[in-house]
């Protein structure tokens, strides 16, 4: 349980859920397309096609994973990172943290 400040500012024991619970069953179909995407990346190998067919794929594959987490980045400081700036103190702070680390390890990738 998290204690949520309402639209009056009392503080209301509210379950904590996830930024990007109300697209879940959009993200899982995503990443199940992705599935696909890969499995077909081992078929290409295995059945030795071109190369650059197969670059291609892992391109594109790799944008789809790419847009998958920045969907999932800006659900996560649209909802938990918002949240917790409300609430203000240390847990905002470790939410601004984690979320710049989270941004920097996308950058690298």
């Amino acid at each position: 349980m998290v204690v949520i400040r309402d639209e009056r500012n009392t503080m209301t024991d509210a379950p904590h859920t996830h930024g990007y619970i109300e697209g879940k069953d959009r993200v899982l179909a995503r990443l199940r397309r992705i599935e696909g995407q890969v499995r077909g990346i081992h078929r290409m190998v295995d059945e030795e096609k071109y190369c650059i067919d197969i670059l291609t794929q892992v391109s594109a594959t790799t944008k789809a994973l790419e847009s998958v987490a920045l969907g999932l980045l800006d659900d996560h400081l649209s909802h938990c990172v918002a949240d917790a700036v409300r609430e203000g103190g240390q847990v905002a702070d470790e939410k601004l943290t984690e979320a710049s680390d989270a941004i920097a390890r996308l950058v690298r990738s």
